[in-house]
């Protein structure tokens, strides 16, 4: 059977609620400390043992193939100054056997659509989805959990924590039952329900592992809310020949698509840097936080 080795990073979004800092340059590249949020989730999935990602872009996007791509004038002046310790960093930002490649999506039809950008490229392998407004912290890796629990059940397996009912409304809910410690059958899985509607609390996070015949599924599913292709629908048809996995990660998610987990990621990543976590906390603690 083969491994998961390409992961999809849908980037077309607007980021709408981060403007005006979205207006020219992707949200998936706002940083945490010193990292933009789309290199996190390019080390997650590289921590798993991924060695393809695959970014379906929209237009205004550029700075991510700029920023994963070789900067010969950076380079150049890093080296001319006589900051060597920087220019290591900048020419490995990311292992030398990763494979940078970028499908534009033309028109924003839905999370579902995006996956399907990258069928030419994902052929008849699985594959990961990372959504990088997602920020998962664990140890291992989440998607190296995930690509392990692909390993020992081989079906797709779906990233979930629980949520307030109250915030169902935002999330893909799964009704499932426990088969293993962290790991649930999904029964059905539902797109935002009304709290009063939700099977469970169960939420699907931003990381999934998907056998290649979800392909099948969003090219005949019909476009749910707002006219798009929902990813959540294409699942739900899948679930009706393959067995799909609900995998409770072990690790922190900060949900940087909203301002309130953008800050929390960057307070908490803040005082752990090697470099100015220590002072950082010190000035937190002077202001009784």
């Amino acid at each position: 059977m083969k491994k998961v080795r390409k992961a999809v990073f849908p980037v077309a979004g607007m980021g709408t609620r981060f403007l005006p800092a979205t207006k020219a340059s992707p949200k998936e590249m706002l940083p945490i400390v010193d990292k933009p949020l789309i290199q996190y989730a390019v080390e997650e999935a590289v921590a798993a043992g991924i060695t393809d990602m695959v970014f379906v872009t929209g237009r205004s996007k550029r700075a991510i193939e700029d920023h994963f791509d070789k900067a010969y004038e950076l380079e150049s002046e890093l080296a001319a100054r006589g900051k060597n310790e920087m220019l290591e960093f900048v020419r490995n930002m990311i292992p030398k056997n990763i494979n940078c490649i970028y499908i534009r999506q033309a028109e924003a039809l839905g999370l579902g659509h995006a996956v399907l950008c990258a069928k030419p490229v994902i052929g008849d392998e699985p594959f990961a989805v990372l959504l990088a407004d997602d920020l998962l912290d664990g140890t291992p890796a989440v998607m190296k959990q995930m690509t392990d629990t692909y390993d020992y059940y081989r079906c797709s397996v779906l990233g979930v924590q629980d949520v307030p009912r109250a915030d169902t409304k935002s999330y893909g809910i799964v009704d499932a039952r426990k088969v293993a410690e962290r790991v649930e059958q999904v029964n059905a899985i539902v797109e935002k329900p009304k709290p009063e509607d939700a099977p469970s609390t169960l939420a699907v996070v931003g990381r999934y592992i998907l056998t290649p015949r979800i392909f099948h599924h969003l090219e005949n599913i019909k476009p749910g809310a707002g006219g798009e292709i929902q990813l959540t629908d294409g699942i739900a048809s899948l679930l009706a020949e393959e067995q799909v996995l609900a995998y409770r990660y072990d690790g922190i998610r900060y949900d940087c698509g909203s301002k309130l987990g953008y800050l929390q990621a960057t307070v908490d990543l803040g005082r752990r840097h090697p470099e100015v976590g220590a002072a950082f906390d010190t000035y937190l603690k002077s202001l009784g936080g």
